[in-house]
């Protein structure tokens, strides 16, 4: 139904409008969006504002901890306790070496003031090792308490110190080289001469290893002859320029030259020594061999009786496996080839091990002349090589020592394992710091001096001379410098 009238109403227009309020809508909103936006923008930048400065200034704070170029107490005491290990090992062989030349002259009760000083510093130094290698084993574990045991480490090292430096100057006087250098002269002389007398011999005993045993037996004291040679050259020099100057009232400078001398023929004995040494624990070894295999297969025989808390798997396991290295063993004295009676020995010791509840016998002295050995060798080349030996490889010497001193059967063994670890540290430390031995020529006139197992030996031209008896204090009382 339609209802009409005589006009029509107009309805009003409302697009325009529309548009406009939408647009002032859109507007709005668009405000109320970028007002939040630019807070958080503006924000962010003040948070890497704040992140920069706070960096900044931790980099360049100074107090503990505040970043790292701030090392911490701990770190700073870590590293002083490594330097010191090594430092007092050092003077404790340095101050063994110059004594034994001493006792050389003068009878057991004079010396013995003398000798008591470094065997107590050995024992301080000894209890340094081994709290240093419980640290590097993580013990203890609390912090605080890790930091007190560097702290004692450090303390037993100054101990050992103290104590040489203590007696130095006792010693000085007994040898009196500022006085008369001549009779201190003719023991170095004596020795040198002993020595010289030697290597012929030490050379006949290394060519004879080389044909009765595997070159593994003697691969370790390989060029030692030519070594003790070098450093015999060495003191020959230093003796006739000793001798020279204690002629013209030199004393000081020939007391130098003397401690060079001595320095070097000490060395030089250690590499015949290690030699001849060497020679003797094989032929001992080779001997024990047949009766510590036997052992071992005796062993092997009971193993089921004892082994009664080893699940059976386990116990056949072990069984299999000491079968295989006694049959390898077996058919290697067999041969008729040359082998390496103390590697023989060692593994023989080591298929053994697992089979009983503790070794008794022949076995136990086995891994007694093994350890013994591997131990001895360590400690020649730390000896002759210590100014490029790190401390790790003194700390595992130190520790094979101790076990064998101690002498628990069940220790035994892995003192033998420190103590070829200790080995190869060192070897790897000496190859990692280059040549020793290259930064002067030892028999060339005028050279400033060569380095010889950390001394600094002075040639006929030197600019000082090498560390004497004593610790940090005095062990470098004698140096000399000169033009």
């Amino acid at each position: 139904m339609t209802i009409t009238s005589g006009s029509a109403v107009a309805l009003p227009r409302a697009g325009a409008a529309t548009v406009a309020a939408a647009q002032r809508q859109d507007e709005t909103s668009a405000g109320y969006l970028a007002l939040p936006l630019v807070v958080v923008v503006a924000a962010g930048v003040l948070a890497g504002y704040g992140y920069v400065r706070r960096t900044r200034r931790a980099r360049t704070r100074t107090t503990p901890g505040g970043g790292p170029t701030a090392p911490s107490p701990s770190g700073e005491l870590d590293k002083r306790s490594m330097e010191l290990l090594a430092q007092a090992d050092d003077w404790v062989r340095t101050s063994s070496e110059e004594l034994g030349f001493a006792e050389a002259r003068f009878d057991a009760a004079a010396v013995e003031p003398f000798a008591q000083a470094v065997r107590e510093a050995k024992a301080e130094l000894a209890a340094a090792f081994r709290m240093r290698l419980r640290y590097d084993h993580g013990l203890p574990e609390d912090p605080a308490a890790r930091r007190q045991a560097l702290a004692g480490v450090v303390g037993r090292c100054e101990e050992a110190g103290r104590l040489l430096d203590a007696a130095a100057g006792g010693l000085d006087e007994l040898r009196g080289l500022d006085r008369d250098v001549g009779g201190a002269l003719e023991v170095a002389e004596a020795r040198f001469r002993e020595l010289t007398g030697r290597t012929a011999a030490t050379e006949a005993v290394l060519a004879g290893l080389a044909r009765r045993y595997a070159p593994s037996a003697s691969e370790h004291v390989t060029g030692y002859v030519e070594q003790a040679k070098d450093r015999l050259m060495f003191a020959t020099a230093c003796l006739n320029q000793a001798r020279q100057q204690a002629d013209r009232g030199e004393g000081e400078q020939a007391a130098g030259q003397l401690r060079a001398a001595e320095g070097a023929v000490a060395q030089a004995a250690v590499f015949l020594d290690g030699v001849e040494r060497l020679a003797a624990e094989l032929d001992e070894a080779a001997a024990m061999v047949p009766a510590a295999l036997s052992g071992a297969e005796a062993e092997r025989a009971g193993t089921a009786v004892r082994l009664t808390d080893v699940p059976v798997g386990g116990t056949r396991a072990r069984i299999l496996h000491a079968d295989a290295v006694l049959a390898s063993v077996r058919q290697e004295l067999t041969s008729g080839r040359p082998y390496d009676p103390l590697d023989v020995l060692r593994r023989i010791v080591e298929a053994a091990a697992p089979l009983a509840t503790g070794r008794t016998g022949v076995l136990s002295a086995a891994a007694l002349l093994t350890a013994r050995s591997a131990t001895a060798a360590a400690a020649d080349f730390v000896t002759t090589h210590r100014g490029a030996v790190s401390t790790t490889a003194r700390t595992l010497l130190a520790e094979a020592e101790r076990l064998l001193a101690t002498r628990p059967s069940a220790d035994t063994p892995h003192a033998d394992v420190l103590a070829r670890e200790a080995r190869d540290r060192a070897e790897q430390d000496v190859r990692t710091h280059g040549n020793p031995y290259a930064e002067a020529d030892a028999h060339t006139p005028g050279t400033a001096g060569a380095v010889l197992g950390g001394i600094v030996l002075p040639g006929p031209s030197p600019t000082g001379i090498p560390p004497s008896f004593g610790g940090p204090r005095t062990r470098n009382r004698r140096t000399v410098q000169r033009a």
